[in-house]
């Protein structure tokens, strides 16, 4: 005989009040990820992530070998590059190009502006 059907059947038996089941609070993890993740906060850094493995496809040879991603805060991804004239070339000339390529990839929520900086 099955130990909870047993327990029943002695319970009622007994006239003791039928245990109360809990409600079934199983999840699945796909959907409890995504909301453990804006909690913790973590979704940022994971589309941080996304953003420097995809540079160099992005960008291209020669500009991920003169720069690198190194955040993304609030929107803005901020860039290290590596001599002064580059900056003044990737600020003026190469931004809004790299800007609307990031935008095609990854929308324009994620990265609304990009910023340079020597270093």
């Amino acid at each position: 005989m099955n130990a909870s059907l047993r327990a029943a059947v002695i319970a009622e038996w007994r006239g003791l009040p039928a245990k109360k089941t809990k409600p079934d609070r199983w999840q699945a993890p796909a959907d409890l990820l995504p909301k453990l993740m804006q909690q913790l906060g973590l979704s940022e850094r994971l589309r941080e992530a996304e953003v420097i493995e995809a540079w160099k496809q992005i960008v291209g040879d020669f500009i991920s070998a003169h720069s690198a991603p190194v955040s993304l805060r609030a929107g803005v991804l901020f860039i290290r590059v590596l001599q002064p004239a580059l900056h003044y070339q990737f600020e003026q000339i190469s931004k809004a190009e790299i800007l609307r390529k990031l935008k095609q990839r990854f929308g324009a929520k994620i990265i609304r502006e990009i910023r340079f900086r020597v270093g």
